[in-house]
């Protein structure tokens, strides 16, 4: 079996400051979007486990369930956090 013959392509790639930039406030901004998801959804957890959601009733939970969403909230929390806190340190 021979091996593949690529033609010789060379892309002209050029991208400005300005375009930088918003590249890179484009990214910051879907990463936060990303991290708002998130936080709603472990709001939504918590919710639903206390049976606070109007209209959803939800099944009976005890505390050992109640503390188990909050020790998977938490982790969540600190795995998001973590990244923040390195960005603010000088």
């Amino acid at each position: 079996m021979s091996q593949p013959s690529l033609p010789n392509f060379t892309p002209a790639i050029t991208r400005t400051w300005d375009d930088g930039i918003n590249l890179l406030l484009s990214l910051i901004a879907m990463e936060e979007l990303g991290m708002a998801h998130i936080l709603n959804a472990k709001g939504e957890k918590i919710q639903f486990a206390l049976g606070t959601i109007p209209g959803l009733t939800g099944a009976t939970t005890n505390i050992a369930d109640i503390l188990a969403v909050n020790t998977s909230v938490q982790s969540t929390l600190d795995l998001l956090i973590k990244p923040e806190i390195l960005l603010n340190l000088n």
